[in-house]
């Protein structure tokens, strides 16, 4: 039953990806390695045989979705998680990569205080991180793509791509997309975002429409942040935080929406394609 629901969980939400970028150009695909297409993109699908037969003769890209579950506005405590998720549904194809289980748990000290945020510990989550990305380097893969969906997580994250990769002679790319898509907000908003402003919720809505609840928003929910140096507050006194003050309000307009989704989803695609073409370039741990 488990297995069917997951199953039913992985189909509605390709095909709701597939919907929010239809007749959309994307950046060219990689060429895949000889032999037979997966049957799957995602790991917690295959069985052990037909991942043994596809990693690393086959496939050698693994996308490794880092979340965690706080609140966000009106849209789902667990957007970090949904959104790289999604993301990593949406380009495996495009960059001839598997899709690793996502870590939907993450570093939210500032916000456990909220209903429904779940944190974890740095001494926790740090090692457990690492020992992720270093068993996915012992299966056999050769690029590691942290798609991380947190900014909480980030500096634990880079600290455990430079151990493994180090380690284990393996590249790996952490990517902070929102901050990848900085201009790519500015050009579909015309203003910035925010925590929960208006990129991650429009990124959410154009695959998860129903779960965006407008009806319960209000302006005054939202904040910026505090300037640097200037104050802290614990917990944070708001759940939608503004980058710059009077910007990023959420929009919840549903063709901004699908446009974002697209535009975010190519930039990644151009992103790690590009990367992995450099270092096989330069020959490192080919």
């Amino acid at each position: 039953m488990k297995r069917t629901a997951l199953i039913l969980t992985a189909a509605v939400l390709t095909a709701a990806m597939t919907a929010a970028a239809a007749g959309q150009t994307a950046p060219a695909a990689a060429k895949p390695a000889a032999g037979p297409a997966p049957t799957t993109r995602e790991m917690a699908l295959l069985c052990w045989q037909e991942f043994g037969e596809l990693v690393p003769a086959r496939i050698g890209t693994v996308l490794v979705p880092f979340g965690s579950l706080e609140p966000h506005g009106v849209i789902p405590n667990g957007t970090d998680s949904l959104a790289p998720e999604a993301m990593a549904r949406d380009i495996a194809g495009r960059v001839d990569a598997l899709i690793a289980p996502v870590l939907n748990y993450g570093m939210t000290d500032a916000m456990k205080a909220y209903p429904g945020a779940v944190s974890i510990p740095a001494e926790a989550y740090a090692p457990f991180a690492e020992a992720v990305l270093d068993n996915l380097a012992l299966q056999g893969f050769k690029n590691l793509i942290v798609l991380n969906g947190h900014g909480g997580n980030t500096a634990a994250l880079n600290a455990a791509a430079a151990k493994v990769a180090n380690a284990r002679r393996v590249r790996v790319l952490v990517v902070n997309w929102w901050t990848l898509a900085d201009d790519i907000t500015k050009s579909v908003f015309k203003q910035n975002g925010g925590h929960a402003g208006n990129n991650e919720t429009a990124y959410i809505q154009a695959f998860l429409p129903a779960f965006i609840h407008p009806e319960r928003y209000k302006p005054g929910m939202a904040s910026p942040n505090a300037p640097a140096g200037a104050y802290t507050a614990v917990p944070v006194a708001s759940t939608i935080l503004l980058y710059e003050p009077g910007q990023g309000y959420p929009t919840f307009d549903a063709g901004q929406a699908k446009e974002y989704f697209r535009r975010v989803n190519d930039r990644v695609t151009e992103l790690v394609l590009d990367t992995i073409a450099k270092w096989d370039l330069a020959g490192v741990y080919k």
